[in-house]
């Protein structure tokens, strides 16, 4: 059955039966991601009741990013990007398996959860820019920033769902089964895969490219129009997005607040990710990287607003807005990067943008912990929106003048400009 869809609408990235198929899958999936990210946290303090330790799990799930993001680019504009995923899934669902099985019984380490997120980051470190630069060939290039807007709204459905789910599963049967059904979304994903017409991908012919990932980062340094949005996204990520992290911290230690609390906090933020991720269909006017840097002072201020909320109903209801933000602004920047870049170096981009957008995590988590140790979590919070603030504002001035998108994007008439400006420097 064929879907009626307006092709004018915001949900038009719908027209194409590749994308139908995908996101249920991909809806099923985020939940589980979702519901074990709030196990993992859980069964950390469990097991350590520490926040530094609790930052050193996420630091290690995210470590894998610096070390294969870029050569997971690499793959996307070199290899059959459908089977890379099928194969990244099957990864990262086994790993979510075993660590299910060891909670179930009774055996678990922390040397374990260490291990096998470990192991996780791996897989997700190259399924993200093979998946991101995926979406092109699903939807084809037209509808490229409604699909983003559609998949970061499934996404932040899954955060709605997911963390809501786990806390009740945790509160009742502990943080085994989140795991399990984590491992068992990953097989919807698997199946969606090997269900999709190859016949109906956009194929889009590509200019010549050497499809390494030294090219890759030599085009982004010659566009101020990317590598600024990425500079954004970094200190937007590595210190305001750790809501994860903040949301533990307050509802055990400032709150003093049990699994299915703190769950509930992550589903306060994702009903304004979801608000934001659906409003974000409608501002494809506003995709220009001005509006990124712009987007990112708010969210700052937003964040050091958070710190001060003096209760949980406080601290809950201003949540939403921080999703809000958030996802406001990142959609806008994953739009721009996917979008205004040569098809042919889509790959490599996205993996250069998921390494700067995750490769600061496996810094800023523990720095983040120890900082809760030492100085409490509330300072820890405003100190980490003010060092976004002042990058931002930093960016915003030096570069506010530098951000018009290029005539020529090919991956030639860009890296011969670069060469010939270099040249002419040397002159």
């Amino acid at each position: 059955m064929r879907l009626s869809v307006n092709e004018e609408g915001n949900w038009r990235s719908f027209r194409h039966r590749n994308f139908q198929i995908l996101f249920p899958a991909n809806a099923v999936s985020n939940i589980g991601s979702w519901a074990q990210r709030i196990a993992q946290d859980w069964l950390v303090l469990e097991l350590t009741h520490s926040g530094t330790y609790l930052g050193l799990v996420t630091a290690l799930q995210f470590a894998p990013v610096l070390l294969f993001s870029l050569h997971g680019g690499a793959l996307a504009d070199r290899f059959n990007k459908r089977k890379v995923l099928i194969y990244t899934n099957i990864a990262g669902g086994v790993a979510s398996a075993v660590l299910g099985i060891l909670v179930m019984s009774h055996a678990v380490k922390l040397w374990h959860v260490f291990l096998l997120a470990f192991a996780l980051g791996v897989s997700t470190a190259i399924d993200g820019p093979v998946r991101q630069s995926f979406t092109s060939e699903v939807v084809g290039p037209e509808d490229i920033p409604n699909a983003v807007s559609l998949n970061s709204a499934n996404f932040n459905a899954g955060r709605l769902i997911g963390p809501a789910v786990s806390g009740f599963l945790i509160a009742a049967f502990g943080t085994g089964p989140s795991f399990l059904f984590n491992a068992f979304s990953y097989l919807f994903v698997i199946l969606a895969l090997t269900q999709l017409n190859e016949d109906a991908f956009f194929t889009i012919e590509r200019s010549t490219s050497m499809t390494n990932v030294r090219e890759g980062i030599a085009y982004v340094r010659a566009r101020p129009d990317l590598y600024v949005v990425m500079a954004m996204v970094f200190f937007i990520a590595t210190f305001g997005l750790n809501f994860q992290i903040f949301n533990a911290l307050m509802a055990t230690k400032v709150f003093g607040k049990g699994p299915a609390s703190y769950g509930l906090l992550g589903t306060f933020i994702a009903i304004g990710s979801l608000s934001g991720a659906l409003i974000s269909a409608r501002l494809e006017n506003f995709r220009k990287s001005i509006f990124v840097v712009r987007a990112g002072i708010i969210f700052s201020m937003i964040v050091i607003i958070l710190s001060v909320m003096p209760t949980y109903t406080a601290y809950s209801i201003w949540l939403p807005v921080c999703g809000l933000s958030a996802l406001t602004t990142l959609i806008t920047a994953n739009s721009i990067i996917q979008v205004n870049c040569d098809p042919a170096i889509r790959g490599r981009v996205m993996g250069l943008y998921l390494l700067i957008f995750m490769g600061g995590t496996p810094f800023g988590s523990p720095l983040i912990g120890v900082m809760a140790e030492l100085i409490g979590t509330r300072k820890t919070i405003a100190a980490c929106g003010v060092i976004s603030l002042g990058a931002t504002l930093f960016i915003y001035l030096r570069y506010k003048n530098r951000l018009e998108l290029p005539e020529d994007i090919t991956v030639s008439s860009i890296l011969k400009g670069a060469n010939s400006n270099k040249n002419n420097q040397t002159e």
